[in-house]
């Protein structure tokens, strides 16, 4: 229950109350000297405040984000001055990146000696400030709560992102009058998102839509963060458009659907990307035009008038010129969108749209993905994902750390529900994927969540196996085992004459994976055979309350096809 407007609480105090008042159940962090104060008011609050101590203060943050990725919360976390604020940074240019609400919380040394380089003091305001939404340095307690609830506000609406507050353990301990604030007392007005959309913009790109050829849907992680996937499915079906998504976009619509033409981008399909090339009309939702889907900026849609529809408005025409935009919440948009084309879906040219699907089916017909699984050879790292598909009947939330087995999982899991595929995109984070999977499992309790990995990523937060044994998280780890930093070996095959330079694993001593999570209390399994891999999964999912760490030993030198190379078009793609 929250306490009455006019209480005197001590500023840990009110730190409770506000996380409370928030709806807050779950907070991931890191204790040490400057937060003491408010991990003793945690301590007394357990029952209706988890704390799920990590081992290492980027894994909290990375916990946090997989938490709000596969809810729609944002994910809070707690770290002390000093190296714990520095430890969080990855994790929250991360968050930054991918647009994901978080609430950062970390201690600051007492207000008397900021600025003389006391122990454990850092300024993570101005280290944080490229690479947050919006950050905050308290100074007196009588602001601590609106500056909460400020946080909470702008990490959540407009185009989400991480907010840090720095609070100084002296103010800890002072006491003030307690008066939660809602969001209309506050004073933000720099801070006013634009949700609607404008309804003349909107208006034009109905017109320019209903006399589209040969027309793409390429959507990204604001169809998700909007909660819009029910809406763009059924704008999408209503016009029998092709769609493709990017790589944080992936589940936002059905992958088995017959109008999804895959990912799109550097390791996209070939009738996504070869569609994007030869696109009249282009409805870009919730999308940035990122470098890694664009490729060669001249080369990009080279005849298409471009529709453009996203929260942020520094989004809008920042890389790719945009013939509409529209800056408006995507759900509310499409909504407006959905309403606008009622009773007009005839006026669309059908004959000019099949025989768009016709162009398209023969760019499928390349089957741009296929590989082979010889039954008696090393197992194919597609062939694992494609397994793990079919025996988890694709309802997994899945994490994955970055690298080649992250493409691959994007290739070939095929998602059908939003908030299921958790990865990091912006940033490429390795280590992301282990306590992301963490954060999920523990807002998902009850459910299959996997993270799927590479030799090279797991070890980078590898220390998080305590904080799942300490948690009881049934995880499934996936780690696909190559022995190399696959994909920068990859990129060395191709553009540095096969010159492997520190890329080799097995020869910089990989350690016994088996061993190693037996040692953390989880179960291990190793497989060797491509014979075994559908057994190995049927057995790990019997386990529903055991991590299973399985270690496949896959093909060394595979590599992830089709690929854009660098400075070329989306129509000049190695397939092979």
């Amino acid at each position: 229950m929250i306490l009455e407007k006019i209480v005197k609480l001590t500023g840990a105090e009110i730190f409770i109350e506000c996380l409370k008042a928030e709806g807050v159940d779950t907070i991931f962090g890191y204790p040490g000297g400057a937060v003491l104060h408010l991990y003793d008011e945690l301590h007394k609050h357990a029952n209706s405040i988890r704390h799920i101590l990590t081992r290492h203060e980027q894994g909290a943050v990375h916990a946090a984000e997989g938490y709000a990725k596969s809810t729609d919360k944002p994910g809070v976390v707690i770290v002390t001055s000093g190296p714990g604020a520095t430890n969080a940074v990855t994790g929250i240019a991360d968050a930054y990146m991918d647009s994901v609400p978080l609430v950062v919380f970390t201690g600051q040394v007492p207000r008397a000696l900021i600025g003389n380089d006391a122990f454990q003091e850092v300024d993570i305001v101005g280290i944080t400030r490229p690479c947050v939404k919006h950050n905050f340095l308290v100074t007196r307690v009588e602001d601590f709560a609106a500056t909460i609830k400020k946080a909470f506000h702008i990490a959540t609406t407009g185009r989400p992102g991480p907010v840090l507050i720095d609070f100084p353990k002296d103010l800890g301990l002072l006491k003030t009058e307690f008066h939660y604030p809602t969001v209309d007392e506050l004073k933000m007005r720099s801070y006013q998102p634009n949700v609607k959309g404008n309804k003349r913009q909107i208006k034009k790109a109905v017109e320019l839509i209903l006399s589209a050829k040969q027309p793409v849907i390429y959507t990204g992680g604001g169809v998700i963060s909007s909660g819009a996937a029910k809406e763009l499915t059924e704008f999408a079906q209503n016009l029998n458009f092709p769609i493709t998504n990017t790589l944080m976009g992936l589940g936002a619509y059905p992958a088995t659907d017959k109008q999804f033409l895959g990912m799109l981008g550097m390791h996209g399909t070939y009738e996504a990307n070869q569609a994007m090339h030869n696109v009249d009309i282009l409805i870009a939702i919730g999308a940035r035009f990122d470098d890694r889907v664009t490729g060669n900026l001249e080369k990009f849609c080279p005849n298409a008038t471009i529709i453009h529809i996203d929260i942020d408005p520094a989004s809008i025409s920042k890389t790719v010129e945009v013939d509409v935009p529209i800056v408006g919440d995507v759900k509310i948009v499409l909504n407006t969108m959905l309403a606008e084309l009622e009773g007009r879906y005839n006026e669309l040219d059908q004959a000019a749209i099949a025989h768009w699907w016709k162009q398209i089916d023969k760019w499928r017909a390349e089957d741009c993905l296929h590989y082979t699984q010889d039954p008696k050879g090393d197992i194919k790292a597609q062939y694992v994902v494609e397994k793990f598909w079919e025996v988890s009947n694709g309802n997994a939330y899945l994490a994955s750390d970055v690298g080649q087995h992250q493409m691959w999982a994007a290739q070939f899991y095929k998602f059908n529900k939003p908030n299921r595929w958790l990865n990091s995109g912006g940033l490429g984070t390795m280590g992301f994927g282990l306590p992301a999977a963490m954060g999920a499992q523990i807002a998902h309790p009850n459910e299959l969540v996997a993270c799927i990995t590479g030799d090279g990523s797991i070890q980078m937060c590898i220390q998080e196996l305590a904080t799942c044994t300490q948690e009881s998280l049934p995880l499934k780890i996936i780690n696909l085992n190559n022995g190399y930093l696959g994909m920068v070996r990859q990129w060395q095959q191709f553009f540095y004459d096969k010159r492997y330079s520190s890329v080799d694993m097995y020869k910089h001593s990989n350690p016994d994976f088996v061993k190693l999570a037996e040692a953390y209390g989880h179960v291990g399994i190793r497989i060797t055979d491509p014979a075994d891999v559908e057994g190995a999964f049927k057995e790990a999912l019997a386990m529903k309350d055991r991590l299973v760490f399985m270690d496949f030993i896959t093909t060394r030198e595979e590599n992830v096809y089709p690929m854009v190379p660098a400075g070329a078009g989306l129509n000049e793609m190695i397939l092979v």
